[in-house]
């Protein structure tokens, strides 16, 4: 396995066809396990880049506390069989005088876009600088940021990119909890009240299996844990799947998740 630091290393490393990219912020778990295993019996070459893009994290969020751990980061991506890694710094994707912006609109409001400002602006302009530097041919992403995926899905149609967007279902834990990075900063009574967000949303499939409101049930469940504090529980559309989805702060933990109400990944 290669570590490639700059992007000219990336461009004259990487094969020109047949590469898989798995676009991660590090502080990999069984979630990016998830998609690497997705991503390599279909590529030749599996790219997995590492980059906590600091133009996604608004000005109170916690760019400064995210966890980092490349040692154990490049191990898991060895034992997945990743064939390169692309780890570029915070000046290699943004020199000094950058000021270009990918903006995707409608997908971007609400939501997540609605709570997080210029976070979804982050994200594409990082997506779409990845996919300009590796050049896969597929690239995967998880259900569980369900708006994020539907961006970059967006983002890739509406730019005519030669890219294919795989969605890999949402990996959880024992408990329910969808697997984040975040997970790490919950202290155990966090944890605790962490668990209501899934048992709130399968309440919320299972009422809108029955003809009910997906939200109103999703919201029942959440009113009885009071260690969390609510975003938002709402049901969105994207790309022809109809999802509910949650943000909630446990502590100063800020956790989303959703479930699949209609359509498939």
């Amino acid at each position: 396995m290669r570590v490639l630091r700059t992007i000219a290393e990336a461009r004259a490393e990487l094969p020109r066809e047949g590469i898989g990219l798995v676009a991660t912020m590090g502080a990999l778990h069984a979630g990016h396990v998830a998609l690497l295993r997705a991503a390599r019996p279909e590529n030749g070459t599996v790219v997995a880049s590492i980059f906590v893009n600091p133009a996604q994290f608004g000005p109170e969020e916690d760019y400064a506390e995210y966890p980092r751990d490349e040692a154990h980061d490049l191990h898991v991506a060895e034992e997945e069989g990743v064939d390169f890694v692309f780890a570029p710094s915070v000046e290699e994707m943004y020199p000094d005088g950058f000021q270009t912006w990918v903006e995707v609109e409608r997908v971007a409001e609400g939501l997540e876009g609605a709570a997080r400002p210029d976070h979804f602006r982050g994200v594409a302009t990082a997506c779409l600088k990845l996919f300009n530097v590796v050049r896969p041919e597929r690239a995967y992403f998880g259900q569980k940021d369900a708006q994020q995926a539907a961006l970059v899905e967006q983002l890739v149609g509406d730019l005519n990119l030669p890219v294919e967007i795989r969605l890999v279902p949402t990996v959880r834990d024992d408990d329910g909890l969808a697997l984040s990075s975040r997970n790490t900063l919950l202290s155990a009574e966090e944890r605790t009240a962490a668990t209501a967000l899934p048992r709130a949303l399968s309440s919320g499939r299972q009422a809108y299996s029955s003809g009910d409101d997906p939200v109103a049930a999703a919201r029942a469940v959440l009113a009885t844990e009071p260690g969390l504090d609510v975003d938002y529980v709402e049901t969105a559309r994207f790309n022809g799947r109809t999802h509910l989805l949650a943000a909630v702060r446990a502590g100063q933990t800020r956790l989303i998740d959703n479930v699949l109400l209609e359509g498939s990944l």
